[in-house]
């Protein structure tokens, strides 16, 4: 039998730095290449003329409204996550049902769907032409064409994002508590405010967050269902792809702008939520 007391080789460390900087040069690279250089190109063309002409920009009456309904689009989509989202996490977690794998399967259907698709699909549901869509306009609601639609396009792409943050932290947590909550006599609403609710609060707020920046930059299924008409259906992302496709330096100037404005509001929260969340929790 060979001898247990034998010395173990120590490790190369010296090895592994040498494959470890090449390493991190090559994910530095890729990052500036994919990430860091075209962002900073967007800052560069936005502030090329100087700051009075992105103040101009941004005082357009249509760039104001697409901006508020880009907004208003958001918080009603962020909002129907939040409470659906938590919702489903909660059925695949805690409960065992017949087509429980199927429906988490569909959860991930908008993120490996083209959200031209997604567009397309409501379109055929919704329109004055589909399945439901005659039927809601007989009693005066319009969902193509019209802020609904967006705000169903947009609740749609996004949906996964808060629950695949939440499913992971109720696996994580267990059952322990909310059972002795429940055999102390604590109601269900109760269990979930008090147990559940502040247990996956950090994971709810970063999904949330990602949800809200996947809004406010979604273009493919809100192209679709919106029609993209200027002071009524055309959000920011529409905007900046009319402005850059039309000739003029004050257009261009607009749609860079607006760009500009949709990568600082997400950016912006990430950071903020990133630097709240406890650091044993990072």
């Amino acid at each position: 039998m060979a001898d247990s007391t034998a010395v173990k080789p120590k490790p190369d460390y010296r090895t592994r730095s040498r494959v470890r900087l090449p390493l991190r040069l090559l994910v530095i690279g890729y990052l500036f290449f994919l990430v860091i250089w075209p962002v900073s190109l967007v800052v560069k063309e936005t502030f090329a003329e100087g700051l009075a002409p992105v103040i101009a920009a941004l005082q357009q009456p249509e760039v104001i409204f697409a901006f508020q309904l880009t907004l208003s689009v958001a918080f009603w989509a962020v909002l129907i996550n939040t409470i659906f989202g938590v919702g489903i996490s909660l059925l695949l977690v805690r409960y065992t049902f017949p087509g429980r794998q199927a429906l988490s399967a569909l959860i991930d259907l908008p993120l490996s769907v083209s959200p031209i698709v997604v567009g397309l699909a409501l379109l055929l549901v919704y329109s004055s032409n589909g399945w439901l869509g005659s039927t809601l306009e007989s009693f005066g609601v319009q969902i193509i064409y019209a802020p609904a639609g967006i705000i169903m396009a947009t609740a749609f792409v996004s949906l996964p994002l808060v629950i695949r943050e939440i499913v992971p932290v109720l696996h994580e947590i267990g059952t322990d508590q909310e059972q002795a909550a429940r055999s102390l006599g604590a109601s269900s609403v109760q269990t979930f405010a008090r147990i559940t609710l502040p247990a996956i609060r950090w994971a709810l707020l970063y999904g949330v967050v990602l949800s809200l920046a996947r809004s406010l930059g979604e273009f493919g299924a809100v192209k679709v269902v919106s029609g993209g008409v200027a002071m009524r259906t055309q959000t920011a992302t529409l905007l900046v792809e009319e402005r850059y496709q039309q000739f003029g330096t004050e257009n261009t100037i607009t749609a860079y702008t607006a760009s500009f404005i949709l990568a600082s509001i997400a950016v912006l929260a990430l950071i903020v939520v990133t630097s709240l969340r406890p650091k044993e929790e990072l």
